[in-house]
């Protein structure tokens, strides 16, 4: 067993620094077989998030080849891959950064216990998270309903100091068959969407801990302000590194601290959003029924539309709604795969009130759609748009997404650079979109703006009718 290769498990932690599992491999002196895994995990994501995870992992591939290294490419059940590696490999151990999802949970208990049967090691690390969602309880020994009692019980709580990337990876004398990832086509249902989105990625380790560095270095102490204004580069733009384990908690953590004792203002409120993401994955730890039912059970009669081929919600989609907070925000999202975070309240927002239809299609649009897709992270931020789930915003709040554009969009810089229609000089991000959606519908900048398919006061008016004649 001293000498026995160690089967490194790369899920959603496409890193080499701050990589428990990884460094603890190292550290045996044993050789390491890094491997990535094309189950059913990865066949069943949206179109976006398949597309940028297979980037991730071949990058990944390219960063490990620098460091004497490679990744194995293989496809299958987990476990069965797995046992062919061993048996493959001679290998006496596989190792894994947890994952928090229950179809996760389930698969990799499963192989540890499938494994540790048949007389291999099998371990699990942390790294995704800061604060493992069993060791935050309250008083009493529950779990955290609610964000702000949960911020006061960690934020003082010591976090792990990042790991350096290992001196050396140990190889095997010969490395295992691996599949080729281009075979997969991981990208295939982006089909013209690909080409456009692309420049927007930020790709790799480098690049999130280079936006890491620029953000605590010139956004930070405006990031109270700034985040709210959808037309400025001031927030970190690290959810996508994050979502694919690019960049840890840890290191985002620590660099928020060293900006907090700076004396940089805006250094806690990026901490508390750290913490957020946190609350989203200890939520779905202990209630995983927040993923795809309303996390408050009352909410169940609630008569929301769940058709979501409806002329509105089909507009919704398509950004072509009238309303332009909205339609520029569900443009964004098309030719970067990303949305403003001010975006995504108001669309939620918008369809989950104004249209009153279910989160759970704008739950599976932005699966769809989004390269930081995030399986807890958007199902809480849906529920929490919607009244439905933890900590939500009160039913009775029901967001003006044309009052919000004056707000945080008053010369409607934000607005101009994703809609085309009706302006004389057309941003080409606008001009991006026509290019990005599918040739079958057809729309080109030059037809008139749309109508709103609901004005923002008949919506909010419609909407409190429908939450005041139900009991909650």
């Amino acid at each position: 067993m001293s000498s026995t290769p160690i089967i490194l498990w790369y899920r959603r932690d496409f890193r080499l620094s701050d990589h428990a599992a990884l460094t603890v491999a190292c550290a045996t002196g044993r050789p390491v077989v890094p491997v990535v895994i094309r189950d059913d995990s990865v066949e069943t994501l949206g179109a976006a998030p398949k597309w940028r995870w297979g980037l991730g992992a071949e990058h990944l591939a390219q960063t490990l080849e620098r460091h004497d290294s490679r990744l194995t490419f293989r496809s299958g059940d987990a476990l069965k891959v797995l046992e062919a590696l061993i048996s493959e490999t001679g290998a006496g151990a596989v190792y894994w950064s947890r994952a928090y999802d229950p179809q996760a949970v389930s698969r990799d208990t499963d192989v540890k216990a499938t494994l540790k049967a048949a007389g291999i090691e099998a371990r699990s690390f942390g790294g995704h998270l800061m604060f493992e969602p069993w060791t935050v309880e309250t008083k009493t020994g529950g779990y955290y309903k609610v964000y702000t009692p949960f911020w006061n019980m960690v934020k003082g709580r010591e976090v792990d100091a990042p790991l350096p990337v290992p001196a050396a990876l140990p190889a095997p004398e010969t490395w295992p068959h691996s599949e080729d990832i281009a075979d997969w086509r991981l990208g295939a249902a982006m089909n013209r969407g690909a080409a456009i989105v692309r420049p927007f990625v930020r790709l790799g380790e480098d690049a999130a801990q280079s936006r890491l560095a620029d953000f605590i270095d010139t956004k930070v102490a405006s990031y109270v302000e700034g985040r709210d204004i959808p037309a400025q580069d001031r927030t970190s733009n690290l959810s996508e590194n994050l979502a694919l384990g690019e960049i840890s908690p840890h290191q985002c953590w620590h660099a928020g601290m060293r900006a907090r004792a700076e004396g940089k203002p805006g250094a806690e409120t990026f901490l508390k959003e750290l913490v957020w993401r946190e609350f989203a994955y200890h939520l779905m730890h202990h209630t995983p029924r927040i993923l795809d039912q309303n996390w408050k059970e009352d909410w169940d009669a609630f008569p929301w539309n769940t058709d979501d081929t409806t002329p509105e919600v089909r507009a919704w989609k398509m950004g072509r709604t009238g309303i332009q907070f909205v339609d520029a925000a569900m443009r964004e999202l098309y030719v970067t795969g990303r949305m403003h975070n001010r975006g995504r309240m108001i669309v939620a927002s918008y369809l989950t009130k104004h249209l009153l239809s279910h989160w759970k299609i704008g739950q599976a649009w932005f699966e769809e759609c989004l390269i930081d897709w995030d399986p807890a992270s958007n199902a809480m931020g849906w529920q929490w748009s919607a009244g439905s789930g933890p900590d939500a915003t009160p039913y009775f709040r029901v967001f003006n997404p044309v009052t919000q554009l004056d707000k945080f969009d008053k010369n409607r810089d934000y607005a101009s650079r994703w809609i085309a229609e009706g302006r004389r000089n057309k941003h080409q991000d606008a001009l991006k979109f026509f290019d990005a959606i599918p040739r079958h519908l057809a729309l080109s900048p030059d037809d008139p703006y749309p109508d709103p398919v609901v004005a923002a006061d008949i919506g909010r008016k419609r909407a409190l009718s429908a939450y005041e004649n139900r009991e909650f």
